[in-house]
């Protein structure tokens, strides 16, 4: 047990050590200072979560002071890792290499030899040739990578070729070969160029390069010796701009990025130009017509049955003129049959009574709706936490830093969907039967507020953990670095448990207490039926919401697809995202487009009798996460080149995860929208 301690102590020790002289946080060195070389990865290039620790290959430890044999050696000391970091599958280890700051001997040679390689240890080299394996170092937080090895013919045959000593043309060569129908061999870098480049105190450049003439055919038997050059240089880039060689800033600034919001932007408008379409002109007529129901020359629905039974209902629109207001005759008063007859209630106003009824599952309605409010403050948290990177530091400069960022944002958001499920839920629970009874709303309320309240607690948290635990398991058994420590689990147990619970349970606390009908006692415009009216079935197709939510779904994602593309493409092709000023834009086009799409898909269901208007608001919002999954089929098929059970398993289970998060959120404004818009309307209408 001491000899245990002693070890921890000591590696706690060496690690300590390394932030001390090598000082990483304020990142300023003094000459001669020691700069630590830490290694993170090793694992396929076409497949990102398929990643495994560095010395899962058979590397052998650098010949310098801090090897394994040495006591205060600081080899395969852990580096500190934060929740983000894990989360985001970084492992970094020390790499026992020495590098002094601003060592002007003109190089330092480090190298080292493996034992004679076994069976496995050349199976493992040469996979990483055939499945062109890539490693990912760090020095200074900033990141270098490499290659392990390549698939070549016979290099001494290819040397003599015009291919040269140097292999410069090793594409060519395996062309050539691959052509002639020959096999190829794995061949393993053995020598490596790292170059650092520093302005006054700082490191500002790394570069790593691996010399192809070190190439090394992977044999059993043979002992590998490997070598990193490590060299120093001056530059005068400002340290401020030293992580702009990794932003593409040609791909992500691309003119077709300009257009796409551009595009986004003119479909705004034209739906903005719909839905005042419908509010000004067609809802206009509507009152006009109601208003002649009731007014002084209307007379009893009866007679109005016998006008339309005699006359048809086809021109119901002559009796207005084009700004909605009825026709006069030359004593001032309406003319045509609505000047003689009263107009029978047609359309969205015929279900005044039954507009405002509860929808079906109340509690899990509210639920959704306050995860979705919760995810609506989250990613407008942490979008605007990036955008204002110049403040408190780019958020692409500090490995895990966005995962931080979202956990805070969830936990603390907490308070917003406990708040809005609450209120919800209290909204429409007076209209069910059992709010309506009075022992109904002292019994069957109390359970159902727990319901509620359990839902919004345990929703999202039950559909992340059912989906990363599959995940983790899968990469458990593969042993890779993307598996969660049981640690880390832990620690976000203890998050939720201790901050996200007890704020979500305030929020519904708070929404169940609060007012929401202001001054009046009834928070709705028009009572609610105690007896719902019947559906019509026929009905037109476009008053089918079946056959407008689609349609709706379909816009909303035509006004984020481009962007869907980029995120991606940084997501899964080793690209850094950065262009947040772009991605706060379309987020809030996304926003306005998802509200007017509902808007229209509502009145176009109101208009056709059918009341049941929440679910259908919320569908038709939801319904982008559907085309949101299907581009990300298409986008795996013919986008990139993953393959394997891990990575095909991590791809599709985050982005069924990212298309529940986008669907609950557009579904929860979708909602929102149509809520607004049905107050608005029966605001307005005269009832009698």
């Amino acid at each position: 047990m001491k000899q245990i301690l002693s070890q921890s102590t000591l590696l706690t020790a060496a690690s300590l050590v390394a932030v001390v002289t090598g000082d990483e946080y304020t990142h300023r060195y003094k000459k001669g200072d020691r700069v630590d070389l830490w290694v993170n990865k090793v694992g396929p290039y076409a497949n990102p979560q398929e990643a495994y620790e560095y010395y899962t290959l058979p590397y052998c430890a650098p010949d310098t002071k801090h090897h394994p044999s040495n006591e205060n050696g600081a080899f395969n000391a852990l580096k500190a890792h934060s929740i983000g970091e894990r989360l985001g599958g970084h492992a970094l280890r020390h790499s026992g290499h020495d590098l002094l700051f601003a060592d002007d001997k003109g190089g330092v040679l480090e190298t080292c030899t493996t034992e004679k390689l076994t069976d496995e240890q050349t199976a493992l080299f040469a996979k990483a040739a055939n499945d062109q394996w890539f490693y990912q170092m760090y020095v200074d937080d900033l990141p270098v990578w490499g290659m392990v090895g390549e698939m070549l013919p016979d290099l001494d045959a290819a040397k003599s070729e015009k291919f040269g000593s140097d292999l410069s043309h090793l594409e060519e060569a395996v062309a050539k070969h691959a052509r002639e129908g020959g096999a190829l061999t794995p061949y393993v870098y053995t020598k490596r160029t790292l170059v650092v480049s520093y302005n006054d105190d700082r490191v500002v450049k790394v570069d790593l390069t691996s010399d192809p003439s070190s190439l090394k055919e992977v044999k059993k038997g043979m002992a590998l010796t490997f070598e990193l050059d490590i060299q120093w240089a001056k530059t005068n880039t400002p340290f401020h701009s030293r992580f702009d060689r990794y932003l593409d800033h040609a791909f992500f600034k691309h003119q077709i990025h300009w257009f796409s919001i551009f595009n986004s932007f003119m479909m705004v408008l034209f739906l903005m130009g719909l839905v005042a379409l419908i509010l000004l002109r067609t809802l206009r007529k509507d009152y006009a017509r109601y208003a002649l129901n009731h007014g002084p020359g209307g007379r009893d629905l009866e007679m109005a049955e016998q006008h339309n039974d005699h006359h048809g209902s086809d021109d119901e629109d002559e009796d207005v003129d084009e700004n909605g207001k009825p026709l006069l005759d030359e004593g001032g008063r309406p003319s045509g049959p609505a000047g003689r007859m009263g107009v029978e209630d047609s359309g969205w106003k015929q279900v005044h009574g039954d507009v405002f009824r509860a929808p079906k599952f109340l509690p899990l309605l509210a639920a959704i709706l306050g995860t979705g409010w919760q995810l609506v403050t989250l990613v407008m948290g942490v979008v605007l936490f990036a955008v204002a990177g110049p403040l408190h530091g780019e958020v692409h400069e500090e490995r895990g830093e966005v995962l931080h960022a979202i956990l805070v944002f969830y936990s603390l958001s907490s308070i917003v969907a406990g708040y809005a499920s609450g209120s919800y839920f209290k909204l429409y629970f007076a209209t069910t039967p059992a709010g309506r009874s009075k022992g109904g709303a002292a019994a069957g309320g109390t359970t159902q507020w727990q319901l509620t309240m359990g839902l919004t607690v345990l929703l999202l948290p039950t559909i992340l953990v059912s989906i990363l635990s599959v995940l983790n398991f899968i990469a458990l058994c593969y042993q890779t670095i993307y598996y969660i420590p049981f640690l880390v689990l832990l620690k976000l147990f203890f998050l939720w448990v201790f901050v996200s619970v007890p704020l979500c349970i305030l929020g519904t606390l708070l929404g169940r207490h609060a007012k929401l009908g202001g001054k009046k006692s009834d928070p709705f415009p028009c009572r609610v039926n105690a007896i719902p009216r019947p559906i019509p079935d026929d009905i037109q197709w476009y008053g089918v919401p079946a056959n407008l939510i689609p349609f709706a779904g379909l816009l909303s994602f035509g006004s984020i697809f481009i962007e869907l593309y980029y995120i991606l493409t940084s997501l899964w092709n080793y690209k850094f995202y950065h262009v947040y000023g772009f991605l706060l834009g379309v987020y809030a086009i996304l926003c306005l487009v998802v509200c007017m799409t509902t808007v229209i898909v509502v009145y176009f269901s109101l208009n056709s009798e059918n009341y049941l208007w929440q679910w259908t608001a919320f569908y038709s919002g939801s319904s982008t996460a559907l085309y949101v999954f299907l581009y990300s089929i298409y986008y795996f098929v013919f986008k990139t080149s993953m393959n394997g059970l891990v990575q095909t398993s991590f791809y599709f289970g985050y982005m069924l995860l990212i298309s529940l998060g986008v669907g609950t959120l557009c579904g929860t404004l979708g909602h929102w929208s149509a809520n607004k818009f049905v107050r608005t309307i029966f605001q307005n209408v005269k009832v009698d």
